[in-house]
């Protein structure tokens, strides 16, 4: 395999080049994003900004992967502002599966999406599974709708399958998230109106499933959600915080709140809060052979456990 990862300077795409550096059937790795891996490995990286269509295309052209994992799906408030993540998610998307399918050797794509596509609108199902069809209520929701569409239509148009992980919000130590950076302040808001639950998902486990999909590619979406669910009263007691009951025109001051303190609210985390989020991913062990290792509670305990970083003075200080 030739693999093309967009995406690569993000934990997944960074974690997933070094799991494929030992991969005797992988012979050449092209990385692609806005920012480089923090992490050495062996493949080869190019920092562009996927509005560049240009020399995306070139460089894609040019590397002929029979392998695209799509990673370049920016969420708003984690990389890169609201509309740079609209911007780059879009051009990128569309460059990328273009110029794959273009250069001829494609044979699988493999994309990053999220289980917001199924929205949360009235009525609608509680724990969609795959079969439930996308209908996204959150701009987050319509960004990898469409960046399913786009990815989906390279797959037809060269006749070879392309699995769409529909992965819960993704939270972790090191992994930026506008959920995670939310739940660690010291205040929670949650829906004094209801506090519905949520699933998440660790890093570690998605990465799992990107590599499972690479090597075993399922045609559809596959949802990957960790078992159990949490509200998010229950995960600032679990992190020590103060849960803050919060109505109506009280989630205006909770949001202005959070920005000024650095942990932006888009409106998926605010749909989350307020209406829940799970899903159905009970047939990812089927059709990946691989399952979360940590549930939703294990996840959540993981993410407050994460120690603050230490610069400088004070980190040598504090090892002696």
């Amino acid at each position: 395999m030739r693999v093309l990862i967009t995406g690569m300077g993000g934990e997944l795409g960074t974690r997933l080049a070094n799991q494929l550096d030992d991969d005797p059937k992988v012979t050449a790795v092209l990385g692609l994003d806005i920012d480089p891996p923090r992490r050495r490995h062996r493949a080869e990286f190019h920092r562009v900004d996927p509005r560049d269509r240009e020399r995306t295309t070139q460089l894609i052209r040019d590397f002929e992967p029979t392998a695209l994992v799509h990673l370049g799906v920016y969420e708003p408030y984690a990389r890169s502002s609201p509309q740079s993540a609209v911007e780059r998610t879009a051009a990128g998307t569309i460059t990328a599966v273009t110029a794959a399918v273009d250069a001829g050797k494609l044979d699988r794509i493999i994309v990053r999406s999220g289980i917001e596509v199924y929205g949360r609108r009235r009525g609608a199902p509680v724990r969609p599974d795959e079969e439930v069809a996308p209908d996204p209520t959150c701009s987050f929701g319509h960004q990898l709708h469409h960046v399913e569409r786009v990815c989906n239509e390279g797959g037809l148009h060269a006749a070879i399958p392309v699995t769409a992980l529909r992965f819960a919000p993704l939270v972790g130590p090191s992994f930026p998230s506008p959920l995670g950076r939310l739940l660690r302040m010291p205040a929670v808001p949650f829906n004094l109106l209801g506090d519905p639950p949520f699933s998440v998902l660790h890093q570690h486990d998605a990465a799992a499933a990107l590599l499972a999909a690479l090597r075993h590619p399922v045609d559809g979406p596959v949802n990957v959600v960790a078992a159990g669910a949490v509200t998010a009263s229950q995960a600032a007691r679990i992190g020590r915080r103060l849960p803050i009951p919060t109505a109506l025109l009280g989630w205006y001051s909770a949001r202005l709140v959070a920005e000024l303190a650095g942990a932006p609210v888009p409106d998926h985390v605010m749909e989350l809060l307020t209406r829940g989020r799970t899903a159905d991913g009970s047939r990812a062990g089927e059709l990946l052979g691989v399952r979360p290792e940590r549930t939703t509670p294990e996840v959540v305990e993981e993410l407050y456990a994460w120690a603050e970083v230490v610069h400088g003075r004070a980190a040598e200080a504090e090892a002696a």
